[in-house]
């Protein structure tokens, strides 16, 4: 017979299991960025270069509109790092063939062997934790981080379960 006290219901959760949550998702965001950081900071590149890499790399020539969508921070801040990724030769940026003023942004081979290095270090460490929890696992886990969100992920193919 199962015993009541330990059957999770996410209707009724308790102060404490959503503390223990809270926790074990920043002890596994330090762990999951702190790889891709050290690898990073080989190149003198941090964590919102990295985001630039990669969504840049998910999405080729996108404008820098549709980056700053997804992204969410400033022009400014992007701008800047933008302009290290250009001059250090991982993105170029190309006048938009309609639209001149438009610049679309593509990930160079450099830019494209960086974020495949940095994807397969994340993606070691989503395959260890999903095979250790299980496969059923997956679902309610994306279904978990999708409801954390504010807004829609531009960018990212639609998820279903099923």
């Amino acid at each position: 017979m199962t015993d009541i006290k330990t059957v999770h219901n996410p209707l009724f959760l308790r102060e404490d299991e959503i503390r223990r949550s809270i926790e074990q998702f920043f002890f596994a965001y330090r762990d999951f960025t702190n790889e891709a950081d050290s690898v990073l900071a080989q190149y003198g590149l941090g964590r919102a270069h990295h985001r630039a890499i990669y969504f840049v790399g998910r999405n080729p020539h996108i404008n820098v509109s549709e980056l700053l969508e997804i992204l969410q921070i400033t022009k400014q801040s992007l701008s800047r790092v933008l302009s290290r990724l250009i001059e250090s030769g991982y993105i170029t940026a190309v006048a938009g063939g309609k639209d001149k003023r438009q610049r679309l942004l593509s990930l160079t081979p450099k830019g494209q062997n960086l974020e495949q290095t940095l994807t397969d270090i994340q993606s070691a460490r989503f395959r260890r934790a999903y095979k250790k929890a299980g496969f059923d696992s997956v679902d309610g886990f994306l279904q978990v981080l999708k409801h954390m969100t504010d807004s829609e992920n531009k960018g990212i193919p639609p998820y279903s379960s099923g």
